[in-house]
Formats: structure tokens, sequence, C-alpha cells
């Protein structure tokens, strides 16, 4: 081989020290080499991963807030509505009793009035019938005995407030 150029010691010398150099830079530096790559890879991937849930979980947790806005809007108006109706029940229940009230206090003064009236008409009578008696003592100028003519005067009073009422 010489013939060729080729010297077989220094070519297995150096297809030897190739060799143990591949084997080495495998060993110590493809292997760590890929295996990092390997491993950023797998983060990324995990990473995109991550990002894809956290976008979906955004989407739902937009669409779950959405919901319950519609939901607290929905409940705002029927407490709205709740408090509106009690705000007429409670306004009709005082009118109510305010216009009760007010008829009971109508019935109690007509009735003082009335007990009023009939006292005051009793009191005039009274006082027309010791008139009555005065007069008749007067004029006949001796004393009538009251508690035999009241009879008398209670009849003629009563002719005269008949009258005067029609």
């Amino acid at each position: 081989m010489n013939a060729l150029g080729i010297n077989l010691p220094g070519l297995l010398t150096q297809l030897i020290s190739f060799t143990i150099l591949v084997v080495v830079l495998y060993k110590f530096l493809y292997g760590p080499i890929t295996s990092m790559l390997d491993q950023r890879a797998e983060r990324i991937k995990d990473s995109l991963e991550a990002a894809d849930r956290a976008r979906q979980d955004a989407a739902s947790s937009a669409e779950a807030v959405e919901q319950e806005m519609a939901n607290a809007r929905q409940e705002g108006q029927r407490l709205i509505a709740e408090a509106q109706e009690a705000a007429r029940r409670a306004a009709e229940q005082i009118e109510e009793r305010s216009r009760q009230q007010a008829e009971e206090m109508i019935a109690r003064a007509e009735s003082e009035i009335g007990q009023q009236r009939d006292a005051a008409i009793e009191e005039l009578r009274r006082e027309f019938s010791g008139m009555a008696v005065m007069a008749a003592e007067r004029v006949v100028e001796r004393e009538l005995d009251a508690s035999k003519h009241q009879e008398l005067i209670d009849a003629v009073l009563e002719e005269g407030l008949s009258s005067s009422r029609n």
C-alpha cells in the first residue's frame, strides 16, 4: 500500500483516533445536546399547551362572567319589580287606613255633634220651661207648681219643636 501512498500504520492510527473522537463527541457532546434540545422542545410544547389551556379557561371564564352578569341583571330587575309592588301595596294600605281613620273621625264628630245638639235642646227646653213658669207666675201672680205643670210644658215644647222641624 506504500505504492499507493498509503501508510498503513498511520491510517490505522488515524482511524482509531477518529473513532475515539466520534465516540467521545457522541457521548459527551451529541448526547447532552440532543437531550437538552429534547427537553427544550418538551418545555416549549408544555408552554404552548398551557397557553392554549389558559386561553380556553379565559374564554370560558369570560362566558361565565357574562352569564353571571346577565343573571345578576335579571335578579336586579326582579328585585326592583318586587320592591315597586311592595311600595304600591304599602301605599294602598296606608291610603285605606287613612280613609278608615277619616271615616271614623267623621262618625265620631257627627255623634258628638248630635250629642251636643241634643244636650243644647235639652238645656234650651229646661230654660224655656223655667221661663214659661216664671212668665205664668207673673201673669197669674201666684206661684205654680212646676212638677204638676212640667208635663204640660214638655208637651207644648214637643209641639213647637216638631212644627219647627217640618
